[in-house]
């Protein structure tokens, strides 16, 4: 019988690895992960370039595929599914903003928006209708709404990403720098909405970033390096205080 004051763990990596390569080009990313992530919490990756956050992410998403060891999305795991399967569960359950924006160029920002939901089926009608709606909850107006990429600024191309990876109401939502090309005011309204959807819906979020500013909004921080988990700390104090011992 589950106790029902146990959380539901939303991500669940165990001696995960991943090597890019053969032979005496390999890389290997990462180098034996175990992570949990239970369901109403935001989790925040923070460490510097190269240390394998993006990839760790991209495997949690079902984007790319580990080597070694196993990673399951609400007790579903990947490496069991079928490409079929794997694209309908990541499509339905996992929202993922990726750092480089991926907005397609011929697409208003309300049409970039509404992808995930015409994927699956919904009307034209309603999935604009809900594009407009949530990309008005982080700011845009009518015009923005019903403009191109091109016409936005790269802070306002990030907005839609956002809006993107949140309109399908998915129960994962993973962010590679979500707040990294936006300014302070944005980036504490964009985190507020990201954590308030996670909090009352009982998803799970996982940031990857080097903004400090944002530290704030998690409820763990994972720190990595070459490939490893090295801390996970309760607050962006305790992480300092862990690797700045002489900080009072």
């Amino acid at each position: 019988m589950t106790n029902k004051n146990t959380k539901e763990i939303a991500v669940k990596c165990s001696g995960l690895k991943k090597t890019y390569g053969k032979g005496i080009s390999a890389v290997q990313a990462l180098r034996g992960i175990d992570l949990e992530v239970p369901a109403g919490q935001l989790m925040m990756i923070v460490g510097p370039s190269g240390s394998g956050k993006t990839t760790l992410i991209s495997v949690i998403a079902g984007i790319l595929d580990q080597s070694e060891g196993s990673c399951s999305v609400f007790e579903h795991d990947f490496k069991k599914m079928n490409i079929g399967q794997k694209t309908r569960f990541r499509g339905e359950t996992i929202g993922f903003v990726f750092q480089a924006f991926n907005l397609i160029p011929t697409l208003t920002a309300a049409e970039n928006t509404a992808i995930p939901l015409l994927i699956f089926g919904s009307k034209w009608n309603d999935a604009i209708g809900q594009a407009g709606e949530i990309l008005k909850k982080i700011g845009f107006d009518d015009r923005m709404v019903n403009s191109f990429p091109q016409d936005l600024s790269g802070g306002q191309q990030q907005r839609v990403a956002i809006a993107r990876a949140m309109v399908h109401n998915p129960r994962l939502i993973v962010c590679d720098e979500p707040t990294s090309a936006l300014d302070h005011e944005t980036g504490r309204t964009i985190m507020e909405l990201l954590r308030n959807i996670t909090l009352q819906h009982n998803r799970a979020l996982i940031v990857v970033t080097h903004d400090s500013r944002i530290f704030e909004f998690a409820d763990k921080i994972a720190r990595m390096d070459d490939g490893r988990i090295i801390g996970l700390f309760n607050s962006v104090e305790e992480m300092n205080n862990k690797h700045n011992p002489d900080n009072k």
